[in-house]
Formats: structure tokens, C-alpha cells, sequence
């Protein structure tokens, strides 16, 4: 961790825009508290209830269509966020389990985050559940964290649109594909010279009655630190093309539910905030495969 925090107040240094405000990014250079903050959304996503108990298309053996049979799994959306101080360059931040942790989308709502003591915080919520969890392409979200009667904010502005992945929208509404066989999705070009934002994915195994279980593969860093690493590479994150293993469809006659996050990265606003603290937010695409 020594190596990822000095590296990441020297890269800031070498980026900062010559307009910048010196003082600022100077003192976030040795700003004592970190954080890391995601903030990822997921629609609601409307599936055959005959596709997943092995019909194809949503037919029944004798060709007839079953009523209701569209199947809501619903969105979510989910909060997290790592507060912690570096009290040297030379070990990991400690934990700070007593802080007062919130998001706000700016000119909009907020809401706040239950910690676990341990220095993390997080909140998750069923769109219908609170109106202040919805995420909006385009809003501006600020992570802020109140410590000793201080606020650490940092900042992620423009939230990205959802990026729609064609290969998870076939004519049929799910993809057929072989089971421990790799899935190579094709993100769209970039145009107007704008910047590719990263791209995350996991792959959830999804029972006959809709319910999710636990990951197959995901490319999302796994810890809340590893995030930190994001700020020096993106590259992995930002590639034209991806492909999932196909260690993540394992089972024949078995669904699975691919979901692609577009996220966009921030950084910290108040001075009081170590400039290699990452914030991400954003939206997902979701499809459904049904492997052979």
C-alpha cells in the first residue's frame, strides 16, 4: 500500500492542470484521511419465468404461452464506502468505525450509510424501497464522511448513462450460449473524442424463481483498497472489448445474469481528503444467458 499512495500523489502532481488550485491539491497531497466510495445502480430487468425453468422463448412442450409469465427481478441500487486514516506512508489506512457517512446528489437528495464498526459503511435499496437511493445519469454525488466534527467530501461529477452491450440483447431476449464456454462482449464506440468510461462485470448464477446467487467471476476489485489502485491503471477497465471465462458458466441448462457496470471515477473535493481516495459511480446493462 506504501508504493500505491506514494505513486498516486506523485501522478497527481504530474496531472494537475496548470489553473488548478495549488494549495488545494497540495494539501490532499498529505491529507491524512482516505476514503473509497462506489455508488453502482442496477434496472429492474423483466425475464421469461418459462425461459428460466428451461422453455425457450417463454412456450410451454405444447406450444401454448404461460400466463404472467414475465418475471421481475428487480434494481438496485447499492452504496459503499471505505473511511480510513493513514497514520504512516508505511502500512495500509486504519479503519475509522465512528464517522457519519452519507451520499448526496447534488440539487437532489441524500441518504445515509450504517456502518459495521470497522470502518466501512454501506446502504442497499429496492428502487420502490427509497425514493433518495435512485441513481440519475448525469447527477453529481458527493461522498461525505463527518469525523470529529469534520466533513471529508469527496466528489464524482456526470454519473454515466447505461451503455448498452448488444450481445446481451438478442432477438429471443436471452442468449444462448454453452456452458464453460467463454463470452466476449463488444462495448460501443467512443465518438466526439470523449473518454471511455470503465467497465465492470459480474455474472450472477439465477435460480427458476429469479433469485441471484453468489458471483461466478467479476472483474470488480474485491476489496475496498484495491479500488486505490484504480486511480494509477484503468486500462483493464477501459478495453474496447471484454471477455468473460467461461469458468463463469459452468452449468448446462442452467441462467445466468451478466451484468455490465459503466462507471465513471472522482476524486476528492475538501482539502481535508488524500488525493489517491477513489470514488466511483454508475449505471449497469443486464442480460440473461441460458447455457446448453
Amino acid at each position: 500500500m506504501k508504493r500505491i499512495l506514494l505513486a498516486t500523489a506523485a501522478t497527481a502532481l504530474l496531472l494537475t492542470p496548470l489553473a488548478c488550485d495549488f494549495g488545494t491539491t497540495g494539501n490532499q497531497i498529505l491529507a491524512k484521511k482516505v476514503m473509497v466510495g462506489t455508488l453502482f445502480s442496477t434496472p429492474d430487468v423483466d425475464v421469461s419465468a418459462s425461459a428460466l425453468a428451461g422453455f425457450d422463448g417463454g412456450t410451454l412442450p405444447d406450444g401454448g404461452i404461460r400466463e404472467g409469465d414475465r418475471l421481475t427481478i428487480p434494481g438496485q441500487t447499492a452504496a459503499f464506502v471505505f473511511f480510513g486514516s493513514r497514520e504512516s506512508e508505511q502500512g495500509t489506512p486504519e479503519p475509522i468505525g465512528n464517522a457519519t457517512v452519507r451520499i448526496e446528489a447534488v440539487n437532489s437528495s441524500q441518504f445515509n450509510l450504517e456502518g459495521s464498526g470497522v470502518g466501512t459503511y454501506s446502504h442497499t435499496s429496492d428502487f420502490g424501497d427509497d425514493a433518495g437511493v435512485k441513481y440519475k445519469s448525469g447527477a453529481t454525488y458527493r461522498f461525505v464522511a463527518v469525523h470529529e466534527g469534520s466533513s471529508h467530501v469527496g466528489t464524482v461529477e456526470q454519473a454515466p448513462s447505461l451503455e448498452r452491450i448488444e450481445t446481451l440483447h438478442p432477438a429471443g431476449g436471452f442468449v444462448r450460449h454453452s456452458a464453460n464456454q467463454s463470452l466476449t462482449l463488444q462495448r460501443p464506440a467512443v465518438t466526439g473524442g470523449a473518454e471511455r468510461t470503465l467497465g465492470f462485470v459480474t455474472v450472477f448464477p439465477v435460480g427458476q424463481n429469479g433469485e441471484k446467487g453468489q458471483p461466478t467471476y467479476t472483474n470488480v476489485p474485491k476489496e475496498p483498497l484495491d479500488f486505490l489502485q484504480i486511480v494509477l491503471s484503468q486500462g483493464e477497465w477501459k478495453a474496447a472489448t471484454m471477455t468473460i471465462p467461461a469458468t463463469a458458466f459452468p452449468q448446462a441448462k442452467s441462467n445466468y445474469l451478466v451484468v455490465f457496470q459503466t462507471v465513471k471515477t472522482g476524486g476528492p473535493e475538501s482539502d481535508n481528503l488524500f488525493v489517491g481516495s477513489a470514488l466511483l459511480v454508475g449505471t449497469a446493462d443486464v442480460g440473461m444467458v441460458r447455457t446448453q
